[in-house]
C-alpha cells in the first residue's frame, strides 16, 4: 500500500466482516480498491478526480460503489454506498433483517447470521444446511456447527411493534444475540 490510502471502511455482510480500502492518487489519477487485504481494482492515470468505483464484495457479490466528490479545491470527500444505499442507511436495514450471534465453540470464534427474510443462516462465512419445522408457538430451524447440535426459534413476541423474536439454542443453552 502507498501513502494515497484515503478511506477505509468495515462492512458486515452475511459472509462476515470486509475491510474495503481505498486508495486516489490525486496528482496521479491513481484509484485502487481493496477487499480483504486483496486488490481488485486498480486504474492508473485517470484523468478525472471525481466520479464513482463500483465493485462486488463478499461472497454473495454484494453490490458497492465509492462515490469520489471533490469539497473544496484538491479536499475530496469519499463515500461507500451498499446495494445503492448509504452505508449506515445500509448498515441499519441490515439490523432490521438479520440477527448475529458470535460465539466460541471448541475454541473457534463463530459468527451465526439469521437472514430474516429468507431464514438462511451463515456461519463463518458458509451457508448452512438447515432443516425447517413449525412448532406450537413458532418455528424452529436446526442446523450442526461441529459436534453441537443448534437451533434458531422464531417466535412472536405478542406485540405488533416487537414482531417475532429470534432466539439461538447451541445444545440447548441460549445464546446471547450480538449488536
Amino acid at each position: 500500500m502507498s501513502g494515497d490510502l484515503v478511506a477505509v471502511w468495515e462492512v458486515a455482510l452475511c459472509d462476515g466482516v470486509h475491510r474495503i480500502e481505498f486508495e486516489h492518487g490525486t496528482t496521479t489519477g491513481k484509484r485502487v480498491i481493496y477487499i480483504d487485504g486483496k486488490e481488485v481494482i486498480r486504474r492508473d492515470w485517470m484523468f478525472k478526480l471525481v466520479g464513482k468505483e463500483a465493485f462486488h464484495v463478499g461472497g454473495t457479490d454484494t453490490k458497492a460503489t465509492i462515490n469520489i466528490d471533490a469539497v473544496s479545491g484538491f479536499a475530496y470527500e469519499y463515500t461507500l454506498e451498499i446495494n445503492g444505499q448509504s452505508l449506515k442507511k445500509y448498515l441499519e436495514n441490515r439490523s432490521k433483517v438479520t440477527s448475529t450471534w458470535l460465539l466460541n465453540l471448541d475454541g473457534i470464534d463463530c459468527r451465526v447470521v439469521l437472514e430474516k427474510d429468507t431464514m438462511d443462516i451463515w456461519c463463518n462465512g458458509q451457508k448452512m444446511e438447515t432443516a425447517g419445522e413449525f412448532v406450537e408457538d413458532g418455528t424452529e430451524t436446526h442446523f450442526s456447527l461441529g459436534d453441537h447440535d443448534c437451533c434458531i426459534k422464531a417466535v412472536s413476541s405478542g406485540k405488533r411493534r416487537d414482531g417475532i423474536i429470534h432466539t439461538m439454542l447451541v445444545d440447548g443453552m441460549e445464546i446471547s444475540e450480538s449488536e
